[in-house]
């Protein structure tokens, strides 16, 4: 039997203890086997698709396991395309293996991960972009990212991406016509026209290729790393972003020794927040070791805020290092301990009292702009949020603007077309129809297994 031929079963629903689980199978002896471990009224081999049976899975020595509901969907109307079913039993570990022993007897194997959405994947049900979304929607950590996977799943990235390859084919396929005549020496474009045409698919690229930046925030949210000479309040400021007493708060310099981690959200936006040590010269070598770690937080951070004491001068030594190590526009400076005195004539982005939570709703709006940038998105706009698909179109532009070079040095049409096939496949790997196996095992060996 073909391997993609198989019929495939799987818990669908998170290890442990629960109300329901939902097992799945997928696969032409999905509902037979279904069938003969099942005992009701209704017969599954003639049910019709969409309905839902309750009844009794049984053993073969008439062993009653659980009392269940089973859900029919008759190929081609199920989520892979094939006859597939979904048993939903107590939520108990002990039913659930029980019942998966009983159909690995009826010619059934276990599923691998991601299976079922590459089956969905391969019959045509969904395209590849589409597939990768199932996993982002299932793992998304903000309210935000998740609309965001949300949008990839209803197919705006793939319908742009379908776009921008009609467009290309339409361009090439002249191309290809002349070549074809070549002896007739027919021209079915004139080479500015084309050259018009293709720069114009290059500019759409490149709008995509700007959305990428946001498209990472809303996916894997925002790093920003406190930073500050000692006793700024940056651990006082991370207990105020908490709302606990995560992190130590004393008036002794250099308390914070090591990198704190931690995650808030800011209208549906996570934020991870790295408390650093505070960045001085020391003697100490464990609180050296943190500066390093400090530096080290802030080549990796998306955002920095930069935090300063209004009791102090801001550190032009520290900020121009921060300098150094990042870009401008990713720091934010901060004045903290504002309840203490009135900052006076000293530039910042924000003031603030960690103690007393003066000022943090400005601080909180300043985050959110900096993240979003000056990002149009709408639920409606085609994101790249996937490393994949950037790199992919970023391919796509490359090979599109050597064909463009190429036709601005005269050479042959030949030379153009191989730039715009070679295009063509870049484009169509990012909603699979130009798709290795290599890729296509790499991407759902990620998913869990039962999706």
């Amino acid at each position: 039997m073909n391997f993609q031929e198989d019929t495939i079963a799987a818990i669908a629903t998170p290890a442990g203890v629960g109300a329901i689980s939902v097992i799945r199978i997928s696969g032409e002896e999905a509902v037979i086997a279904a069938s003969k471990v099942f005992y009701g009224k209704s017969d599954l081999t003639t049910a019709a698709s969409h309905t839902i049976h309750y009844g009794k899975i049984i053993t073969a020595e008439n062993e009653v396991i659980d009392d269940v509901l089973v859900s029919i969907f008759k190929k081609p109307n199920s989520y892979t395309g094939e006859e597939s079913v979904e048993i939903s039993t107590h939520g108990n570990p002990l039913i659930t293996q029980k019942i998966i022993s009983q159909l690995l007897k009826q010619n059934i194997r276990l599923a691998e991960p991601g299976e079922f959405t590459k089956r969905a994947f391969l019959n045509g049900k969904i395209d590849l972009a589409q597939a990768e979304a199932v996993a982002e929607v299932i793992n998304a950590r903000s309210e935000v990212s998740l609309k965001g996977a949300r949008n990839q799943l209803d197919g705006l990235l793939s319908q742009k991406v379908n776009e921008l390859r009609t467009k290309l084919v339409n361009s090439s396929s002249l191309i290809e016509l002349e070549l074809d005549f070549a002896e007739e020496d027919i021209e079915f474009v004139q080479l500015d026209q084309l050259i018009k045409m293709v720069i114009s698919i290059i500019n759409e690229i490149d709008e995509l290729l700007s959305t990428y930046s946001f498209g990472r925030v809303i996916r894997d949210g925002v790093n920003v790393a406190l930073v500050g000479v000692p006793n700024v309040g940056k651990s006082s400021l991370l207990n105020y972003f908490l709302k606990e007493a995560r992190a130590i708060v004393s008036s002794i310099p250099g308390t914070t020794r090591d990198i704190i981690r931690e995650e808030m959200f800011i209208d549906g936006i996570l934020f991870r927040i790295f408390d650093t040590a505070g960045i001085r010269t020391s003697v100490d070598s464990i609180e050296i070791e943190g500066v390093l770690r400090s530096r080290e937080a802030v080549k990796n951070a998306d955002l920095i805020l930069f935090l300063n004491d209004v009791n102090q001068e801001i550190s032009s030594d520290l900020y121009n290092e921060l300098q150094a190590l990042t870009k401008q526009e990713q720091i934010l400076t901060v004045i903290n301990k504002i309840d203490l005195k009135h900052p006076k004539d000293v530039f910042a982005d924000a003031y603030i009292s960690a103690k007393t939570g003066q000022g943090m709703e400005q601080l909180f709006a300043k985050l959110k702009e900096k993240a979003l940038g000056l990002s149009h998105y709408t639920e409606k706009s085609a994101i790249v949020t996937n490393m994949r698909h950037y790199d992919n179109l970023k391919r796509t532009r490359d090979f599109l603007q050597s064909s463009v070079e190429t036709a601005q040095n005269g050479l042959s049409g030949e030379f153009i077309a191989v730039d715009l096939r070679n295009a063509e496949s870049a484009l169509g790997e990012i909603i699979g129809e130009v798709t290795s196996d290599d890729i296509l095992n790499n991407i759902f060996m990620k998913f869990c297994i039962g999706k």
